[in-house]
């Protein structure tokens, strides 16, 4: 069974147009396009230039878990037998392509596996993100260095983890390694384009332990120490960690393991959609009640909220799990540079920010 392949430089395009082919019957392959000095994720179309030199702006997680998606339409209508009753037509069909994910990083397969829990390891599984889950492939890219901001070795990930991926992409000297990491993965790795990868294997491997090094020397290694219960639960802390705090949910929007939405019911005359959309815990009327309270007005308690569901309450229900991935986008796309790993590491330590 082939487990490794190999694609010289140059050749990304080709690779990307032979699966793009491949999916284009169903799906297609989305990858980090630049766009000016913006790298976003985007379907391999023309006009796209790939860029792998950078981690995108944003992370691929809509692929599955859309900003914004119709979950069904309907339309009311009169009984034709009986004008008193009104009939509803129901669309609740769900489309769910192949997809692949092309050149993500592995704190955005990290992202994925976090938010894979929350809408399958429950008793109401939900069947629309399942759906697109199940039809999508993840191909990831070793960081070779890191980022501003980055810090996945201090949350358990890494540069070169491969645990949440279906294809690990190394760049070495003159091309890549694909290493298949699941069916879905080996899958991949049968495209003609690429070549047998065996020989440049070990260099791969090198490129792997090195660029992990270089993370664990720049932030450290994985902390697994528990928050102090008694600094987490300080109204004092929480005030002064949210003075510089914009409420503006940039954090949220970048992040890629956060997965609160709101649903609305979108109707004109006698039709109409129900529409899921991201939300985020960071707003003051995410919380806001009909009869007008908000238990979480204050926005020290929406900042307590947004890092104890990461760093506490996720692992509380999955199995100490921390649920980030310690990409740093929201460090480097907050507008007041605020850190989300400073104030997580006071906690720890027990130390005010």
């Amino acid at each position: 069974m082939k487990t490794s392949a190999y694609l010289k430089k140059g050749k990304e395009k080709d690779l990307i147009d032979a699966l793009d082919t491949k999916a284009r019957l169903q799906g297609h392959v989305i990858v980090p396009c630049l766009d000016g000095d913006t790298v976003t994720f985007k379907p391999a179309e023309p006009g796209c230039t790939p860029c792998f030199s950078r981690p995108a702006v944003s992370p691929p997680k809509g692929v599955i878990y859309p900003q914004s998606e119709t979950l069904f339409s309907f339309k009311f209508k009169k009984d034709p037998e009986d004008a008193r009753r009104t009939l509803i037509d129901l669309n609740d069909a769900i489309e769910a392509p192949d997809t692949i994910i092309f050149g993500a990083r592995p704190c955005d397969a990290r992202g994925i596996a976090i938010i894979d829990r929350a809408f399958s390891q429950t008793d109401t599984p939900d069947p629309y993100y399942l759906a697109r889950r199940e039809k999508t492939t993840i191909i990831t890219l070793t960081c070779p260095e890191p980022s501003t901001g980055c810090f996945c070795t201090r949350v358990g990930c890494g540069p070169a983890e491969k645990s949440d991926s279906d294809v690990m992409m190394t760049e070495i000297e003159d091309g890549y390694l694909f290493e298949a990491l699941t069916d879905k993965g080996q899958a991949i790795l049968k495209n003609p384009v690429l070549e047998d990868g065996t020989a440049h294997e070990a260099r791969a491997k090198e490129v792997q332990g090195a660029a992990h090094e270089r993370m664990v020397k720049e932030v450290g290694e994985t902390d697994t120490r528990p928050v102090d219960p008694e600094l987490f639960h300080s109204q004092a802390f929480w005030e002064k960690a949210a003075e510089r705090c914009l409420g503006c949910g940039a954090c949220t929007y970048l992040c890629p393991t956060c997965y609160c939405f709101n649903i609305t019911d979108e109707q004109v005359v006698d039709k109409g959609e129900r529409i899921r959309s991201w939300d985020a815990c960071m707003f003051h009327h995410f919380t806001l009640e009909a009869s007008g309270h908000n238990p979480r007005a204050a926005k020290a308690l929406r900042l307590k909220n947004r890092i104890g569901h990461k760093f506490v309450y996720y692992g509380e229900k999955y199995d100490g799990i921390i649920a980030c991935s310690g990409c740093g986008r929201c460090i480097r796309g907050c507008p007041v540079s605020m850190e989300i790993s400073s104030i997580v590491a006071a906690l720890k330590e027990g130390t005010k920010t």
